[in-house]
């Protein structure tokens, strides 16, 4: 059965995409932990990030390098902290979360709830720099 990261892979589900090419996909939580919290996910299924062959490894890693760096230009913010609990889909999936302070990457926290417009004023923000 398609995780829902690859019916948002798909097209089946919508999305707040800020990048994508031939085999990932970056695009906003719409439960995020602060505005512009960004998944970075490969278009292939892999439950385990680190089951992943190396070359397809490495190359999510310099995906999500790529994005993380628009994410830090178009949302204000110190740094862009990167989790990988891996325990909520079984899809490998990279955390980015715009960071100004410690627990703005706490996953036990209360998550936001923004709206259809702010998640796209966020994914605005992010594509610009892209």
């Amino acid at each position: 059965m398609a995780t829902i990261f690859t019916k948002i892979i798909e097209r089946e589900i919508p999305a707040q995409i800020v990048a994508e090419d031939d085999k990932h996909i970056a695009f906003l939580d719409i439960n995020p932990l602060v505005e512009g919290h960004t998944l970075v996910v490969p278009k292939a299924e892999v439950d385990y990030i680190y089951d992943m062959a190396d070359e397809d490894y490495l190359a999510l890693q310099a995906f999500a390098k790529k994005v993380a760096k628009a994410v830090k230009a178009g949302i204000p913010c110190l740094r862009v902290g990167v989790a990988v609990i891996g325990l909520e889909v079984p899809h490998t999936h990279i955390h980015l979360v715009p960071l100004n302070k410690m627990d703005d990457i706490n996953f036990s926290r209360k998550k936001l709830n923004p709206s259809a417009a702010e998640l796209a004023a966020a994914a605005d923000k992010i594509r610009e720099k892209m």
